[in-house]
């Protein structure tokens, strides 16, 4: 006779139930009775418990841990490249999700260049570079020589780009990197979108307590600037990737003091709609004393160098020591416009900071 656990294994036949028939005519209580008088008792998600750090593989620090969006993997925000300085709001891809996991350099070939950046065609004459206007060439003969008057006349100065033209590609494609990494186009002017501010709001006489005027001579140096940089001329600064920094800029030469180096660009967009906004790079355009009117820029999109500058808004007393730029806001022909002004001589492979 074979053993009673085979013949149980062998089973077919459904259990019988052992429990009473319930007693005929017994009312059930609502579902919406049990709730009322059931105890509330919090469970532990498996799941966000057992996320380690795929860096560092550590669970510690869940209050600073991220998960993407997509893989569902956890980094927390001091071990990702570059330091995430907080928890972003909404989605969030991780960088291999994102497609920023390896920064590929843009290829330096001049047409892949002048198509990028849009540069307008011009005669060039010897060492490549463009033929100036006979305005231009006024403009630069005007040029204080002495540094000591031109800090008191406390006037703009019009950079010196790179003379050697492979160099200045070299500069370019350094910009069309980080451009392209973040996945932003480039733009030299302030640019107003569909649903956005529109550049009828851009009036730089609703500035709480006005705006500074800019100059004759400084327009004339922005003019000159703008001019230089549409056909290829471009102060010279190098954009590079650091580990824990991201992109950051250096300069690629010497920059003398009131140096102009750039327009800072981007959307233009109400800042009441960007209250909530993540983007650590926004920069103030207009404060008016109706806050509904007050503008911000927003190079998360479209945008240019300054993009890639260190330390846009902040104000720590330790980033005010380390800051060689500033930004000011300037009345252009009735327009709000932000300038990147060099606050000191800055010294080739010294990081810029505002």
């Amino acid at each position: 006779m074979p053993p009673s656990n085979l013949t149980a294994q062998k089973r077919t036949e459904a259990p019988r139930c052992l429990c009473a028939p319930s007693s005929p005519g017994k009312k059930f209580k609502s579902l919406a009775e049990i709730m009322k008088t059931a105890k509330k008792c919090e469970l532990a998600d498996e799941d966000l418990v057992d996320v380690c750090c795929v860096e560092c593989g550590s669970g510690d620090g869940e209050e600073e841990m991220l998960l993407c969006d997509k893989c569902d993997k956890g980094f927390h925000i001091y071990c990702l490249r570059p330091i995430v300085v907080r928890i972003p709001a909404g989605s969030w891809f991780c960088p291999r999700c994102s497609g920023r996991e390896e920064v590929r350099a843009f290829p330096l070939r001049q047409t892949k260049i002048m198509e990028f950046f849009r540069i307008q065609k011009c005669m060039h004459g010897a060492g490549g570079k463009c033929r100036a206007s006979p305005v231009d060439v006024r403009r630069r003969r005007r040029r204080p020589v002495s540094f000591v008057t031109s800090k008191k006349s406390r006037k703009l100065l019009p950079f010196n780009p790179t003379e050697a033209p492979v160099r200045r590609l070299e500069q370019m494609g350094s910009l069309a990197t980080a451009l392209r990494a973040l996945k932003m186009e480039f733009s030299n002017e302030l640019t107003y979108m569909a649903g956005m501010a529109p550049r009828s709001a851009n009036q730089a006489m609703l500035e709480n307590g006005g705006m500074q005027v800019l100059s004759k001579e400084d327009a004339e140096t922005l003019e000159l600037c703008q001019t230089m940089w549409k056909q290829g001329e471009w102060p010279p600064l190098m954009v590079v990737f650091d580990s824990l920094e991201g992109f950051t800029v250096e300069a690629d030469g010497h920059i003398k003091d009131l140096t102009l180096i750039a327009e800072y660009t981007g959307d233009v967009d109400y800042l009441v709609n960007r209250e909530n906004d993540d983007c650590d790079s926004m920069m103030t355009l207009l404060l008016s004393t109706d806050s509904s009117k007050s503008l911000v820029i927003c190079p998360d999109k479209r945008g240019n160098i300054a993009r890639f500058i260190n330390g846009i808004n902040n104000h720590t007393p330790e980033g005010r020591k380390k800051r060689n730029l500033k930004c000011v806001r300037y009345n252009v022909e009735g327009e709000c416009r932000a300038l990147l002004v060099a606050t000191r001589d800055i010294g080739k492979a010294f990081n810029l900071t505002v």
